[in-house]
């Protein structure tokens, strides 16, 4: 069997106004600590550490960022401005409870220094990831690692989970491959190609224009901030918010399969990815998203 690594995403329920002001203090002293690792051009565990241990932050968080910071200081030139709060998987704790409206709860890690017991968030998650949740739950499924992060007036969670798949029935250096490339980009959303007798084959290009008007965030940014000057009700503005996140993860869904079935019409296909490591750091967001 060999591993791969799969993104569990869950909206939290709107926490109340205490929770929310824990939620942002914690993303504000993480990006601190962030900025703080990177200008000082710590290339080490040892080296992040001696910069973040004074921040507030859980321990899970302190220890994601010795894992990210010397990578990050060795391929980023500069921040991007809205990094997410990374957390390493052991500080994973969720809460079940069929009873509930949203079953699925989410024990946020409290800072060393913080006193009282960690809280509780709600949780909704995609119906079609509930068995991966559910594994995760009983322990089933390990997390690598999560993150924390905000859009406007909502946080979602994201979990990377290791998930274990039939190993392939060849490798990567067998006679007989077809190495299929993919690049994911800026001006096209996913371009793929095969490599057939030394030549290019039948390219395949997704240009993904709706994903990239959405992901500028305009049309949505407009949208939400009207709702907000009407002083329409919170569900309604989470509702729209999240019309647009599923039409997005939609697309890149679709652009996924695509790729798939268009690398399995080849014989024994290897696939090829760019260094997406710090992508992140790397992407236009546009004005409407900084």
């Amino acid at each position: 069997m060999a591993t791969v690594i799969r993104t569990l995403q869950a909206t939290l329920v709107p926490p109340t106004s205490h929770k929310q002001a824990s939620l942002q203090h914690s993303v504000e002293t993480y990006r601190h600590a962030l900025q703080e690792a990177f200008q000082a051009d710590c290339d080490t565990k040892t080296a992040v550490n001696e910069v973040v241990t004074p921040y507030d932050l859980s321990s899970y968080a302190k220890d994601a960022l010795k894992n990210y910071v010397p990578d990050l200081v060795d391929e980023a030139d500069e921040l991007d401005e809205s990094h997410p709060v990374r957390y390493t998987g052991r500080g994973l704790t969720l809460d079940h409870d069929p009873d509930r409206q949203n079953s699925f709860c989410w024990r946020v890690p409290k800072a060393q220094s913080a006193e009282g017991s960690p809280f509780l968030i709600p949780l909704r998650i995609s119906p079609a990831q509930r068995s991966l949740w559910d594994g995760t739950l009983n322990g089933e499924i390990e997390p690598n690692q999560f993150q924390l992060q905000r859009d406007g007036e909502t946080w979602s969670l994201h979990v990377g989970v290791d998930i274990d798949v039939p190993d392939s029935t060849y490798d990567s250096d067998s006679d007989g491959i077809t190495t299929v490339g993919f690049d994911i980009g800026e001006a096209h959303l996913l371009a793929g190609c095969a490599c057939t007798d030394g030549s290019p084959t039948d390219p395949l290009l997704i240009t993904g224009g709706h994903a990239r008007q959405l992901r500028k965030g305009k049309e949505m940014f407009t949208t939400l901030s009207r709702l907000q000057e009407r002083d329409v009700a919170q569900w309604r503005i989470d509702e729209r918010f999240n019309h647009y996140q599923n039409a997005l993860t939609d697309i890149v869904e679709k652009a996924s399969r695509q790729a798939v079935d268009y690398a399995q019409q080849f014989d024994k296909p290897v696939v090829v990815l760019e260094q997406l490591h710090s992508i992140r750091e790397n992407l236009d967001y546009g004005k409407w998203m900084n």
